[in-house]
Parts: C-alpha cells; sequence; structure tokens
C-alpha cells in the first residue's frame, strides 16, 4: 500500500506529529490533490483541544490546503489534472436532508445544518498531509500567479473577512473598524481598505499600532472611547479570539451599524449593552465564508497585489512547532505548512 507522510493528531491536546500514513485515491467525484502548503487555524486548535468534538482521534487536520490536481476519479466534469485548487473548509452537503433540499449556498451555515456534511480536516482528513482525496465540488480554482504560501491563509481566514465586508454592505465611503489586529484582523484591515473604505483598527497592544498603518489603517486606537473620538464606525469587524474588546469596541459605533461577527472562539458568550442595540438600531450578523462566490473574489484580491498575508512558513517536518506557536500566541501572524 502507498504511503505519504501526514501530521496526526493521535489524541486531544496530544503533539502533531508527522508520520506514514495510507495514501488516498480519488474515487468517483473525487480528485487526489498534491498538497503544496496548508494553513494552521485557530479552529484547529479547538480540534485539536477537543473542544469542538466532531470525529473521533486520531485525525488530521487542516481545512487551507492548496495544491495540484494530480488525478481524477470517474465522472469528475469540473476539475482536471494539473489544476491548482484550494480545499476550503466545507466540501460537500449531503444534497438529501430537508436544508439541502433548499439549495443553500455551501457556508458554514450549510455545515451546521446540514445533516452529513463533509467537512475537510473537520470530519473527514484535511490538508496537514502531503495528498487529499475531495470531492470536485470542495475545491476552488486558483489565480494565475497566486503563490501557494499565501493562497493558503485565504482559503480560511482571507475567505472569513472578506466575506465579512461582503455581507455588511457598506455603503461607498463608509468606515470599517477592525477590533483585533492579529491572524484574521490583519487581513480584515487590508481588505477594508482594498475595498475603498475607511479604516480604523482598535487594539489594546501598543506594540501592534505601528503595524496597522503599514497594513492600511487610516487611524489605530486603543478602544471604544478613542474609536468614539475618531468619528465613530459603520461597521465593526470582530476579528479577535475573546469578545471583551469587540464589545468595549460597540461604544465608538455610529447610529445605524452593524456588528459582524466571524469565526469559532472558546468563549461562546456575546453578552451586548441591549439599551444601545436598541437605541441606536445596531444590527449583529454572524458570518463565516457565506458562499464559495466570496473566497473567489478574496483569491483574486490576494493575487492582484491588493492583501498580502503575514505569514510564518515551515517545513512539513516542522508541523508541530507550527501548531505550538498558534496555541501560543507567537505567530506574526498565520502558520504555513509547505509539503
Amino acid at each position: 500500500m502507498a504511503t505519504m507522510k501526514a501530521a496526526v493528531v493521535r489524541e486531544a491536546n496530544a503533539p502533531w506529529v508527522l508520520q506514514d500514513v495510507p495514501m488516498p485515491t480519488a474515487g468517483p467525484h473525487q480528485v487526489l490533490v498534491r498538497i503544496h502548503a496548508c494553513g494552521v487555524c485557530y479552529t484547529d486548535a479547538l480540534l485539536a483541544q477537543g473542544v469542538l468534538a466532531l470525529r473521533p482521534f486520531p485525525m488530521v487536520l487542516g481545512h487551507e490546503g492548496v495544491g495540484e490536481v494530480v488525478a481524477v476519479g470517474d465522472g469528475v466534469t469540473s476539475r482536471q489534472v494539473g489544476d491548482r485548487v484550494g480545499l476550503p473548509i466545507m466540501q460537500k452537503p449531503c444534497g438529501r436532508c430537508a436544508f439541502c433540499k433548499e439549495r443553500h449556498a455551501d457556508s458554514f451555515v450549510t455545515a451546521n445544518n446540514c445533516a452529513a456534511p463533509v467537512l475537510t480536516g473537520v470530519n473527514v482528513d484535511g490538508g496537514q498531509a502531503e495528498y487529499v482525496a475531495a470531492d470536485e465540488q470542495g475545491t476552488v480554482l486558483l489565480p494565475d500567479g497566486l503563490s501557494y504560501e499565501l493562497a493558503a491563509p485565504t482559503v480560511c481566514a482571507g475567505y472569513t473577512v472578506w466575506a465579512a465586508l461582503r455581507r455588511a454592505g457598506a455603503k461607498p465611503g463608509a468606515t470599517v473598524a477592525v477590533a483585533g489586529v492579529g491572524g484574521v484582523g490583519h487581513l480584515g484591515i487590508q481588505f477594508a481598505k482594498a475595498a475603498g473604505y475607511r479604516v480604523i483598527a482598535v487594539s489594546h497592544s501598543p506594540d501592534k499600532h505601528a503595524l496597522a498603518k503599514e497594513l492600511g489603517a487610516d487611524e489605530v486606537v486603543a478602544d471604544g472611547a478613542g474609536l468614539r473620538e475618531a468619528g465613530g464606525a459603520d461597521v465593526l469587524l470582530h476579528t479577535a479570539p475573546t469578545h471583551a474588546s469587540a464589545i468595549d469596541a460597540m461604544q465608538g459605533l455610529r447610529p445605524w451599524a452593524k456588528i459582524i461577527l466571524m469565526g469559532i472562539s472558546a468563549d461562546d458568550t456575546f453578552p451586548v449593552p441591549a439599551l444601545a442595540v436598541t437605541s441606536h438600531g445596531y444590527e449583529i450578523i454572524g458570518s463565516a465564508h457565506n458562499g464559495p462566490e466570496y473566497l473567489a473574489e478574496a483569491l483574486e484580491i490576494v493575487a492582484g497585489g491588493q492583501v498580502k498575508p503575514m505569514i510564518e512558513v515551515f517545513p512539513k517536518e516542522d508541523v508541530g512547532e507550527a501548531y505550538n506557536r498558534l496555541i501560543k500566541g507567537q505567530l506574526r501572524f498565520r502558520a504555513v505548512v509547505k509539503y
């Protein structure tokens, strides 16, 4: 039996260990992708720690895999050998349950409401491996000229912030506040600026203020009071792994502002000032990916050079170190593992 190298998580809170595992083959309607790079996401940590328990251990994580199609299974029509593709988390809905019969776009909403979705790197093995077999529907074509290393974090983190901005639907000239200048927030600043908005970064960390300006922020403030003094915001992108900074930033919002929650936090409660929400007409909107068309747009923006993910690249032999740096908060800002 042919084997490949993959990063295996044997049990909750176990280290990520590169080892030999059976190599997959492309079944009907599947493609076999030779992975060139895969990002490490905070959601991976929640899965590896057992906070999100969606399959038994051991498992191979990774929903930011990118690579080249090297084989296609029977019935594949939309992909061919040689295609450069990304493997986002939503691979395939079941197509048969009551939710699927309503024919929604593939997104996190589908992932959470379909009776039996296939989720790359979540309930099936993912991109922290040399090869992945996935349904052709669960791949996206990469733009020409976009490196695998920059494409990888765009497949989840970049997708997340761009979909959030599109979901907000702010008018031209609006002000977008980005709470948090980290793995997601540094992309939020760049995507919001690329879309033509006035951008205010909100960060309690003084050492990130200069960086936020370099990324394109028009202004940088420490908290909600500072945001209010800077004129307020029409949209608040909540990108931090905890909720406190976003809740504080709400005091700097303009009337009818939209607060966009994205991603997943171990802190699952988002307490809001009810009077402020009501009296100012705020909208609180959940957003995560929202549909494959937004991923295609995000990839084109990164390919065009308007947004550049800040990454640290690790060889596959150091995948365990990449994960350790993520959970210790030592990355600036996304880890990408090369295979």
